[in-house]
C-alpha cells in the first residue's frame, strides 16, 4: 500500500486503471436515475394528472432544493471518519434512497385522492433527492484520494464519458425504439420495466464504484491528514468567495449543464424529432449512430488533457460544439426537415448527422472533464489555506450549478405553454407549426450555444493550468514531506491559523 510518506516524496499518488473505471461507475449509477427522471413529466402530467405548470414548477423547485441539500451532505462528508472511510458510506446509504424514493413515486402517486397527490410527490420527490445528494456528493470530493497525479485525473473522464455516452445514448435508443413501441407510449407498464432496470444496475454500478475506491478512501490521503485547518459550517462563504477558480468553474459548467438538460429534456427530444423531423424513433437510431464518433472525441479530447491540461481541453471542446451548433442553426433554416431520414441519405441528412454529432460529442466531452477539474479547484484550497474541504468544495460546485440548472424543466414548461402548449407538453402526434419550428430550434440549439459562450467566457478566468497545478501537487508535497519528518524526529508540527482559516508558515502565497 502506498503510504503517505512515500506519496509526498513521490509528489502524487495513483491510482490502478481499474480503481478508476470502478469509480467512475459511482456516478453512471446517478446519472441513470437522472435519466429515468427525465421522463417524470409525462408520468406526473399523463397518469398522475398534474398539470404541465404544476410539474414544470415543482421539478424547478425541487431542483433549488437539490442544491441546498448540497452544502449539509458535503459538510457531513468532510467531518466524517468510520473505519468504512470518508465516502463509502454516504454512496451506499444515497444509493438506497434512490431505489427506495423511485418504487414509491411510481407506485403510489397515482392512486392517491387528486388532493393529494402533488403533496404525496412533492415530498417523494424531495426523499429522493437527499439520496441523489449524498451519492453525487462522493463522486466530486473522491477525486482527491483517488489520484493527484495530472496524468492520471484526466482519465476519470475517459471511463465516465463512455459510461455516459452509452448511458445516454443507449438508453434514448431503449426507450425510443424499444418501450415506447412495446407499451404504445408512456404508460405505467413502460415505467415499470424502466425503472426496475435502473434500480438493479444502479445498485450493481454502485457496489462496483464503493469497490475501486476502497483502497483510496482512507485518512492518509485526506489533504494534509493531521494537519489539515479545521473548517466549519459557516466558512462556506468565504471559500466560495476567496477561491475564484471554483467560481469560474462553476459558472462555466453550470453553463454547460443548463444546456444540455434543456437539449436532453425529454420533451425537447420529443420536440426535434418525432415533431421537426417527423420521426421519433430517429432519436434512438441517431443517438447509436454518434456513439462511435464520440467515444473516438471522448479519448482524443482526454489524450489532449493529459498532454496538455485539463483547461486547455476544456475550452477547445466547447469551441468546436458551439460551432457546429451554430452551424447547425443555420443549416435548418435553409433545408426541408423533412428531408432528414436514414431512408433518404441526401445533403439534408449526411448535413445534419455530422453536425449533431460534432455539437453532441464535443459538447458533452466538458461535462466529463468537470470531476476532475473539481478535484483540482479542491487541491488549490488546499495549497491556498491548509483546508481539505473536498466535500465543501464539491457541493458548494452543486448548489451553485443546481440553482442555475434547476431553470431547465421551467423553461421548458414556459416556452411550451408561449406557444400553446399550456395543459400538456407536445406529443408525437402534434403538427408542426411555425411557432413550435422555431421555439424546437431555440431550445435545441439556441440554448446550447449561449451556454457555451458563457461558459468560454468563464474559462478566460480560470487559472489552474498544468504549470500551476504542480506548484500547487509540490507545495503540498513538500507540507507533508516535512510533517513526516517532524513526527519521526517526535517534533510536533504547527500550522499557525488566524482564526482557523488562513495558515501562514506553511504555504507560500498562491498567487
Amino acid at each position: 500500500m502506498t503510504t503517505a510518506a512515500s506519496t509526498v516524496k513521490g509528489q502524487y499518488h495513483n491510482a490502478k486503471l481499474w480503481q478508476i473505471g470502478f469509480f467512475t461507475l459511482n456516478n453512471t449509477a446517478t446519472n441513470m436515475y437522472m435519466f429515468i427522471l427525465a421522463f417524470v413529466s409525462y408520468y406526473a402530467t399523463g397518469i398522475a394528472g398534474l398539470t404541465v405548470v404544476a410539474i414544470s414548477t415543482i421539478l424547478t423547485f425541487m431542483r433549488v432544493f437539490d442544491g441546498i441539500t448540497d452544502p449539509i451532505i458535503g459538510f457531513i462528508i468532510d467531518k466524517t471518519e468510520s473505519k468504512f472511510g470518508k465516502f463509502r458510506p454516504m454512496m451506499i446509504i444515497g444509493n438506497i434512497i434512490l431505489a427506495g424514493s423511485i418504487l414509491i413515486m411510481y407506485n403510489f402517486t397515482h392512486l392517491l385522492p387528486e388532493s393529494l397527490q402533488m403533496l404525496f410527490f412533492i415530498l417523494i420527490y424531495a426523499i429522493y433527492i437527499v439520496g441523489y445528494t449524498m451519492q453525487t456528493a462522493c463522486t466530486k470530493a473522491a477525486q482527491t484520494v483517488l489520484t493527484n497525479d495530472p496524468k492520471q485525473r484526466p482519465l476519470f473522464a475517459v471511463f465516465d464519458g463512455v459510461n455516459n455516452t452509452l448511458l445516454l445514448t443507449g438508453g434514448q435508443i431503449f426507450v425510443a425504439s424499444y418501450l415506447v413501441a412495446k407499451h404504445g407510449g408512456f404508460t405505467m407498464s413502460l415505467f415499470t420495466e424502466l425503472n426496475t432496470y435502473a434500480i438493479i444496475f444502479g445498485f450493481v454500478f454502485t457496489a462496483l464504484a464503493v469497490l475501486g475506491i476502497a483502497g483510496k478512501d482512507q485518512k492518509e490521503f485526506y489533504g494534509l491528514a493531521d494537519l489539515t485547518v479545521q473548517t466549519k459550517f459557516r466558512d462556506y462563504w468565504p471559500i466560495l468567495k476567496g477561491n475564484r477558480p471554483l467560481q469560474m468553474l462553476i459558472i462555466a459548467a453550470s453553463s454547460d449543464k443548463l444546456t444540455l438538460s434543456v437539449l436532453r429534456h425529454a420533451v425537447v427530444v420529443v420536440m426535434l424529432f418525432g415533431i421537426l423531423l417527423g420521426d421519433y424513433e430517429l432519436s434512438g437510431t441517431i443517438s447509436m449512430i454518434i456513439i462511435i464518433p464520440t467515444l473516438i472525441i471522448t479519448f482524443v479530447g482526454v489524450a489532449y488533457a493529459r498532454k496538455t491540461d485539463l483547461k486547455k481541453a476544456f475550452v477547445i471542446s466547447t469551441w468546436i460544439g458551439l460551432i457546429s451548433f451554430a452551424a447547425l442553426v443555420v443549416f435548418l433554416f435553409t433545408i426541408d426537415t423533412t428531408a432528414i431520414s436514414l431512408s433518404n441519405m441526401g445533403l439534408a441528412t449526411i448535413g445534419f448527422i455530422i453536425l449533431y454529432t460534432l455539437g453532441m460529442a464535443f459538447g458533452s466531452l466538458p461535462t466529463a472533464l468537470v470531476n476532475p477539474m473539481i478535484a483540482d479547484v479542491s487541491d488549490y484550497e488546499t495549497f491556498k489555506s491548509g483546508r481539505y474541504v473536498p466535500g465543501m468544495i464539491g457541493t458548494l460546485f452543486s448548489f451553485v450549478d443546481k440553482l442555475i440548472s434547476s431553470l431547465a424543466p421551467a423553461l421548458v414548461g414556459v416556452a411550451v405553454a408561449i406557444i400553446g402548449f399550456k395543459d400538456e407538453f407536445p406529443t408525437i402526434e402534434d403538427e408542426l407549426t411555425t411557432s413550435l419550428f422555431g421555439m424546437t430550434i431555440f431550445l435545441a440549439f439556441g440554448i446550447p450555444v449561449l451556454g457555451w459562450i458563457a461558459s468560454l467566457v468563464a474559462m478566460k478566468f480560470y487559472h489552474l493550468d498544468s504549470k500551476k497545478m504542480a506548484e500547487i501537487q509540490t507545495s503540498i508535497a513538500d507540507v507533508k514531506e516535512k510533517a513526516e519528518q517532524a513526527k519521526a524526529a517526535a517534533a510536533p508540527v504547527y500550522i499557525e491559523t488566524e482564526k482557523e482559516r488562513d495558515p501562514l508558515n506553511a504555504f507560500p502565497n498562491p498567487e
